[in-house]
């Protein structure tokens, strides 16, 4: 374990040695601030019991989008962040333009090894001098959910191999739609146009940014061509239009108001709290995906240099995502690791869901994540335009506005995000 004295003294400032946050009794206070679900919280639980020295305190907000807003907000401040802070994917770039203001966790934080995480992962998160800025908590590998029952009344094969050539391409995923839609009317083939165009897009190479950090919306053909295929799907009838994590959204699943859902890992979990008990074993997932698969989601622990207790909250951090803890996490909420052991561990790969007929989900996304060679990446405003450009461009569109005047709205409003 690294010391205070070993590092620099920039590092040696961070450490804390103007004064660790103590609680009444005397105990270290770690914060953690991360948002939706990591599955940690039996983890500080157990972490605790083993360090009696420390106290976790969790700040946990509900969606991505304000968790990230007040990290970089309080960055700017230069104060009141958390000891450990969770960066998601969406946000990457944006945040490695500010790592001056975090720690190298290869400086501070205790010796892992090299190939802990997937190398992906891990690329995403260094600097060009080498500096590793977080530490991979989960991935989103991509699978196919579908309701087997609407399949069967639409005469569809509902076995999870014998959906596989369905779902083999995005051209016959979509023409399987146009299958699905004559023989079930009232039923939709999905369940919103921006949660198939985000998973179409972040299959691609290169997405809202080039790698100098240009905006290629415009100028990137695969972009428009992703928006013309699931824009005409809508036209078509296939999309249910429901906004995603809506009320109406969770009211679909549980009437079955569409009959298939694209799947990254930590999907299964939101599929089976709002589709709801009466559902169970009606849901299945299978390890295809059109065109391959990919990866939608996935997160990082940072230690900013805010923190007054750098060097244990790196040791926290590095707990909790060792393999051992990520496949516990996994277990609790659905979050698919990141490190290599643990995509081999039995007990992953053993992992069974019974909402979704005993199907052995941790040996289905292990499959999957090894299917990803490569991230795509993430420019500085590509979780806004995602979220608060391209998902309501589209859902003007399912509300009847028309394809190309949509596009060029979303242009607009990413060529705005991105100034």
């Amino acid at each position: 374990m690294l010391i205070c004295a070993a590092v620099s003294a920039a590092a040696t400032t961070a450490c804390g040695t103007g004064g660790a946050s103590q609680t009444a009794d005397g105990k270290t206070e770690l914060t953690i601030a991360t948002f939706n679900e990591f599955g940690y919280e039996e983890l500080f639980k157990e972490y605790e019991a083993a360090h009696p020295d420390v106290k976790i305190t969790q700040r946990k907000t509900g969606q991505g989008q304000p968790h990230h807003q007040n990290l970089f907000t309080k960055l700017g401040a230069g104060s009141g962040l958390a000891d450990i802070e969770g960066v998601e994917e969406g946000y990457l770039s944006q945040f490695m333009s500010k790592a001056g203001q975090f720690n190298d966790l290869k400086e501070i934080g205790p010796k892992v090894e090299d190939d802990r995480w997937l190398k992906w992962k891990t690329e995403a998160v260094t600097t060009k001098d080498g500096k590793v800025m977080g530490y991979g908590t989960d991935i989103g590998p991509l699978a196919m959910c579908y309701r087997k029952d609407l399949f069967e009344k639409a005469g569809l094969p509902s076995d999870p191999e014998g959906v596989k050539a369905l779902f083999a391409t995005w051209d016959s995923y979509f023409a399987a739609g146009d299958q699905f839609i004559a023989k079930a009317p009232g039923v939709a083939w999905f369940d919103s146009a921006a949660q198939v165009y985000n998973a179409m897009h972040n299959q691609l190479e290169t997405g809202y940014y080039d790698k100098s950090d240009k905006l290629v919306v415009d100028t990137n053909a695969a972009i428009k061509a992703n928006w013309t295929t699931v824009t005409a799907a809508v036209a078509k009838g296939q999309s249910a239009r429901l906004g995603a994590f809506s009320n109406e959204w969770n009211t679909g699943f549980k009437l079955g108001k569409f009959a298939t859902k694209t799947c990254p890992s930590w999907m299964l979990g939101v599929v089976e709290s709002q589709a709801g008990p009466e559902n169970k074993g009606l849901w299945a997932v299978t390890d295809a995906f059109p065109n391959g698969g990919g990866n939608w989601g996935g997160s990082y622990l940072t230690v900013p240099k805010q923190s007054k207790n750098a060097q244990k909250a790196a040791e926290l951090a590095a707990w909790l995502t060792a393999p051992e803890q990520q496949v516990k996490a996994f277990k609790a909420k659905g979050t698919f690791p990141s490190q290599t052991k643990a995509l081999d561990a039995p007990e992953l790969l053993e992992q069974t869901n019974a909402y979704f007929g005993d199907v052995k989900a941790g040996a289905l996304f292990a499959t999957q994540a090894k299917k990803i060679k490569a991230a795509q990446y993430k420019g500085p405003a590509d979780g806004q335009i995602q979220e608060t450009v391209f998902s309501p461009a589209l859902q003007s569109v399912e509300q009847g506005k028309n394809a190309d005047e949509a596009w060029k709205t979303a242009v607009e409003g990413a060529q705005k995000a991105a100034k």
